[in-house]
């Protein structure tokens, strides 16, 4: 979780090329703003990692998109109107695969609101344990259990993934929640990876078992999540997992990863809305 050397090399954090020109890429379809004013001094860089939190229209269409990448901190400013849309609600297919009600409950918002704006996403289920993948048009590709941060919380220490591995106490290893503009990059030592929250050097990698003492194989076998809490604050899954789904569904143009929360409400954590049979 930091630049420095770590337990795991996906902790580490390279500054890749990529992010200037995706930075540079989304700035430029943004909406054209006013002239600065030349006293104002520089305009402030945008910030890669982050971008406003998902705010509910009432006709359902995206909102537009912003010059910044990656992390949504918090719930959307604007309040839901006090009527539903006035449309059949469009919900998310979920197959045969075990969601729990939260899960299900933010996929179908997402469809319904067209939050992942044409992209695959996954839900990452803290209190389950269990990760989740969609495909755009909100059909549920496969879920599979997951390792998950060590620590309970929602939020990451401020500047942790500037920090020595061994300068991160136990208390502090959380997997931030949130809506992460997601993408497919490379750690230190060039290993794909799915960058979720870069600035807190979080992402979604195959498992490792290079610290048998951990046991992180033998973590995701059992049938409980009570052994699931392992990581620095990054998402563990199963290799195969990892290869068919995150790999080929999100390598093209990356997606959006919606990390539920554990100490906050679901639906204040994104804005978000109950969709009409969302849920069982």
């Amino acid at each position: 979780m930091s630049k420095h050397a770590p337990t795991d090399p996906d902790l580490r954090r390279p500054r890749r090329p990529w992010f200037a020109a995706l930075a540079l890429a989304v700035a430029a379809a943004a909406p054209a703003q006013a002239a600065p004013d030349a006293n104002a001094g520089p305009a402030p860089v945008p910030r890669v990692g982050a971008v406003l939190a998902s705010t509910y229209a009432p006709d359902a269409r995206p909102a537009p998109a912003t010059a910044s990448i990656g992390r949504t901190i918090g719930a959307a400013p604007a309040a839901r109107p006090a009527e539903a849309p006035r449309r059949s609600p469009r919900v998310a297919d979920f197959g045969q695969e075990p969601l729990s009600d939260d899960a299900r409950a933010i996929a179908s918002w997402v469809v319904d609101a067209a939050d992942n704006r044409g992209l695959p996403f996954a839900i990452v289920d803290k209190v389950n344990a269990r990760v989740a993948v969609f495909n755009p048009d909100g059909r549920i590709a496969a879920s599979t259990p997951a390792l998950l941060g060590l620590a309970r919380g929602d939020d990451s220490v401020p500047g942790i993934g500037e920090r020595k591995i061994s300068d991160i106490k136990p208390h502090e290893r959380t997997t931030p929640a949130g809506r992460f503009v997601a993408e497919i990059g490379v750690n230190a030592n060039g290993e794909d990876i799915l960058w979720v929250d870069y600035d807190a050097a979080v992402s979604m990698h195959r498992v490792r078992n290079g610290n048998k003492a951990e046991r992180r194989l033998q973590r995701l076998a059992t049938a409980t999540v009570a052994d699931n809490r392992i990581s620095y604050g990054c998402i563990n899954l199963p290799v195969a997992f990892y290869e068919q789904y995150i790999k080929r569904l999100f390598e093209a143009r990356g997606g959006i990863v919606y990390v539920l929360p554990e100490t906050r409400p679901v639906l204040a954590q994104f804005g978000a809305y109950r969709v009409a049979s969302a849920t069982p």
